[in-house]
């Protein structure tokens, strides 16, 4: 089976009331651990790249680790550009043989957002990939993003809606409170399901997106803590209204922090465990276990996916 693009399923599931998974890739063992979690469950898989993964890893080894993948698992795969932000940056990834990107003009004015989205989706439509874009401004910091809380702004719905039928986008970010990072709220978490109805209502059967959607688990975040690490009130956004959101508009689901924070985890543990190894096979195996372990749980139980292959 190819690579695939996302179309088909954000239609099962908008229909369906579930969210794909869409899981930041950045080396072997994260790809392995993420597929064998998929392959497990017979979930269909979102896995994307990042600025800073293609930095570290170099783009050609990603791609032909996912097509590894893709061979290995035979699940329908669609590998995605994540925040590209600039026409020649997704303009590569196509070239290369992404089968979805995104275009993230959030930061400049709806008119050029508008603009520059546009001429992504034709060169990207004409070649079969399908776009997000994303309209508002996530807080926190991850890879290339580096948003201050000052300057987040909510999506505003009719503007997405404008947005949408100017740029003939296939999905859409939206901000609704969720953000980027391990430390996303200095208070209760709380996201705005208003904007979400909202956008859902004037833009039907279209498919919404989440970033910074980690929950930031705990129980991890004190093995961190326990074993050397210093991560003093980190907190994601809570499982429940990422299911909720999952039953309404939203398609897709970011997941980075928390693959994150468990092969971190699962590192420090056993290191202190066991100080007198060194071969990377020892200490990683563990580490991709324990993305195996985490993302099984978000398939299963907050995206509502598993099964959907």
């Amino acid at each position: 089976m190819p690579l695939v693009t996302s179309k088909e399923m954000f239609k099962k599931a908008y229909a369906e009331g579930y969210a794909i998974g869409a899981f930041n890739v950045n080396n072997m063992e994260t790809i392995q651990g993420i597929v064998e979690a998929a392959k497990m469950n017979k979930a269909p898989l979102i896995l994307q790249v990042s600025a800073g993964a293609r930095k570290y890893a170099n783009p050609v080894y990603l791609k032909k680790l996912v097509e590894a993948a893709v061979e290995d698992s035979g699940l329908p795969i669609c590998l995605h550009l994540d925040h590209g932000d600039s026409f020649e940056l997704c303009k590569s990834a196509i070239d290369s043989g992404f089968t979805s990107i995104m275009i993230d003009a959030s930061h400049h004015s709806l008119a050029e957002n508008i603009k520059i989205t546009k001429e992504v989706v034709k060169f990207a439509h004409d070649r079969g990939v399908v776009v997000e874009a994303e309209l508002g401004r996530l807080a926190g910091v991850e890879d290339a993003v580096n948003v201050l809380e000052a300057d987040a702004m909510f999506t505003n719905p009719e503007e997405a809606a404008e947005f949408v039928q100017k740029t003939g986008i296939d999905s859409l970010a939206i901000a609704i409170g969720t953000s980027h990072g391990a430390f996303k709220f200095k208070s209760a978490p709380q996201l705005r399901f208003d904007i979400l109805e909202k956008v859902g209502k004037l833009l039907p059967k279209f498919p919404i997106v989440l970033h910074g959607a980690s929950s930031v688990p705990q129980e991890q975040v004190a093995i961190i803590n326990k074993f050397g690490g210093n991560m003093p009130g980190a907190q994601g956004v809570p499982e429940d209204m990422l299911r909720k959101a999952a039953s309404m508009a939203v398609c897709k689901i970011n997941i980075d922090s928390d693959l994150r924070v468990c092969f971190t985890a699962a590192i420090r543990k056993y290191f202190a465990e066991n100080p007198t190894h060194f071969d990377p096979r020892q200490y990683l195996t563990p580490a991709r276990a324990a993305i195996v372990q985490i993302v099984s749980h978000k398939l299963v139980n907050v995206l509502g996916c598993a099964g959907k292959a």
